[in-house]
């Protein structure tokens, strides 16, 4: 057997000896070396003489995303259409002026290409994925479902279901109620409206208020359009032609209004959901920073699958106080104008109240300078990481790059981010807390509340 010669193996070892005395850094003959780059491009970001915002990172995938960003969230509804933008996020299949819904869905999935909507208390964000030999063509759906809505009012009608069951899913969840009630009792007015169809506007939302809000805020100066895995010209090309006809310049938005306090929901539910906040930091900002780190010091979540968070505060501080189970994270939003920063506990109903004080002890703590530098060390650390993993993949990369081309008409590279986390010192922190500890306090609960403190009492 020894002197057998496998015959899958003879072919392969001289066609290797037959190319060992070749160069491999030269290129075959009959070839045309590719012309084009191999290394991603920088993040080029142009602005329009209609007030458009262009951004776009050419990395040379064979997959394009691109993504309308628009000001357009619910904190730009008034008391009259309240819920619309719950409804318009739903209404992005409808009929337009150049394409049926069944155009639309049909010729989307024939490029195997995707189409979706999300929306915040102050974005709206059309995104389009495919593969960028069909590119041209999902663009021209992009653009029709941004610029072209007709809404006819029989297929709003049939939205009315679909507002229910995302309002019925909602109601499932405790977390989102208490983050809905909490803004609701923080704001005055914008940032207090609900990412949600309020009860009393289901099935009454009309087309005229869908485009009579898509006049208002989807203009050109409101909006930004961002690709990755696409050539800057390509994009240029269809702000200046297509989304010409939503000319218009960015109305300053009514500044939100934090006044402080409380929304109780009781039930008979075991658990009690708490969440305290302050008035918290301007997203962007150095200040806004400094609570990032705070939070991740205090914790926001476990690092380890089905593990505890050991390094929190909150959890090192809620266990010497009650032998119950819970659950504590910090909580922090920002946003253009404002922001919220507190803790949010869930605990049994008997410890609620143990729970909650112990939490915001830990607060106080840090506000008295109870923190090591290797506290804050290991929190800028998470937080840096979060943040580089957040845009490892194409659709975080997307929603960065956005949302500072919407905010900022400019993009802040990764190595400029991270040392503006790093430059957070410790007074920074410590001031922070002292913001949440001394402010104004907003608090939402819900749960069998009986021994449950108000917010006057924490």
């Amino acid at each position: 057997m020894r002197g057998i010669c496998s015959l899958n193996s003879l072919p392969k070892r001289c066609y290797a000896a037959a190319r060992r005395s070749e160069a491999l850094t030269e290129p075959l003959a009959g070839l045309k070396p590719s012309t084009a780059a191999t290394s991603p491009q920088n993040v080029h970001v142009s602005k329009l003489p209609n007030g458009l915002v262009i951004a776009s990172l050419e990395n040379y995938s064979p997959l394009s995303s691109v993504g309308v960003f628009v000001k357009a969230g619910s904190r730009y509804e008034t008391v009259e259409n309240q819920g619309v933008s719950h409804v318009l996020r739903l209404a992005a299949n409808l009929t337009t002026k150049n394409a049926s819904a069944f155009k639309i869905c049909r010729g989307v999935e024939a490029l195997g290409g995707s189409l979706s909507v999300t929306s915040s208390r102050e974005t709206m964000v059309y995104t389009a994925d495919c593969l960028r030999d069909h590119l041209d063509s999902l663009l021209e759906f992009l653009v029709d479902v941004t610029t072209t809505q007709e809404f006819r009012p029989w297929e709003v009608d049939e939205l009315t279901s679909r507002v229910k069951v995302d309002r019925a899913l909602a109601q499932q969840c405790p977390q989102i109620g208490i983050i809905e009630k909490l803004h609701e009792a923080a704001y005055k007015n914008g940032l207090s409206n609900s990412l949600y169809c309020p009860d009393h506007m289901v099935g009454r939302v009309s087309s005229k208020q869908l485009q009579s809000f898509v006049e208002d805020n989807f203009t050109t100066g409101r909006m930004a359009l961002v690709g990755v895995g696409v050539k800057h010209s390509v994009l240029r090309q269809v702000g200046e032609g297509l989304l010409s006809v939503r000319s218009g310049a960015d109305t300053p938005v009514v500044k939100s209004v934090y006044r402080g306090g409380e929304l109780r929901v009781l039930n008979n539910d075991d658990l009690v959901h708490a969440l305290i906040a302050s008035e918290g930091a301007v997203t962007g900002s150095a200040e806004a920073n400094a609570f990032t780190v705070l939070q991740r010091i205090l914790g926001s979540g476990p690092h380890v699958k089905r593990g505890s968070n050991i390094t929190s505060k909150l959890s090192q501080g809620i266990a010497k106080a009650t032998a119950q189970p819970f659950d504590a994270t910090a909580f922090n939003a920002s946003y253009s104008d404002s922001g919220l920063f507190g803790v949010y506990t869930i605990a049994q109903a008997d410890s609620a109240g143990e729970v909650i004080k112990a939490a915001i002890a830990q607060v106080r703590g840090i506000a008295e300078g109870n923190v090591s530098e290797a506290d804050i060390t290991r929190a800028k650390n998470q937080v840096k990481a979060e943040y580089l993993m957040s845009i490892e993949s194409s659709e975080g990369l997307l929603e960065e790059i956005g949302a500072q081309a919407l905010t900022t008409a400019a993009y802040q590279l990764p190595d400029s981010v991270l040392q503006a986390i790093d430059a957070v010192t410790q007074d920074a922190v410590v001031k922070a807390a002292k913001k949440f500890v001394d402010g104004k306090k907003t608090m939402a609960a819900s749960g069998h509340l009986i021994n449950t403190p108000f917010v006057d009492e924490v």
